[in-house]
């Protein structure tokens, strides 16, 4: 069983990390190449947002069965 907070706290450190731990391969592959694109395109603005979307989608896919 996998724990949503450990999934948070892994994709909130680095995003995909949280996917990975979740079993979501493709999902943490995307996370790990938009964000830090997301950080030096925008100038870090959408680089926290993606930070958080990432570690509650990780968190929510972690709860689901």
């Amino acid at each position: 069983m996998k724990h949503p907070g450990t999934a948070t706290v892994l994709s909130l450190v680095i995003p995909g990390v949280g996917q990975f731990y979740n079993g979501d391969f493709l999902r943490g592959i995307f996370w790990l190449i938009v964000t830090p694109g997301l950080w030096i395109g925008s100038g870090g603005t959408l680089g926290w947002i993606c930070h958080i979307v990432a570690a509650a989608t990780a968190h929510h896919r972690a709860r689901q069965p």
